[in-house]
This record gives C-alpha cells, sequence and structure tokens, in this order.
C-alpha cells in the first residue's frame, strides 16, 4: 500500500496537495499537509506532481 510522506519543514501548508488528491487521504493539519487518510492512497502520485515545494514523497507499504 503507497502512503505519502510530507517534509513537515518544506511543506508551505499552501493545500494544493490537498485539493488535487482525488481520494481524500491529505489535510492540512497546524502547519502542514498531513496524510489523515493514507488507507486511501492508491500510489497516484498526484500530490507529490503539484506539490509546489517538492515537500512530497510515497514509499510503498505492506
Amino acid at each position: 500500500m503507497p502512503r505519502p510522506i510530507i517534509n513537515e519543514d518544506e511543506c508551505s501548508a499552501c493545500g494544493i496537495c490537498v485539493d488535487t488528491c482525488p481520494n481524500g487521504v491529505l489535510e492540512i493539519v497546524g502547519d502542514a499537509a498531513e496524510p489523515v487518510h493514507d488507507e486511501n492512497c492508491d500510489g497516484c502520485a498526484a500530490c507529490m506532481e503539484d506539490c509546489p515545494m517538492g515537500a512530497i514523497t510515497e514509499i510503498e507499504e505492506d
């Protein structure tokens, strides 16, 4: 199962990734995006591609 990882030092909390994610995985929590519903991630990588700060990576977990 893929899971987005947010580099909180790089994230500007702009919300673009939240709006881009078709599965509602991400939300802005405090000063950064957070994968609050990472079980819904299908690995499409839209959040990584659209993040203007390059703050999102994705890992594969079993």
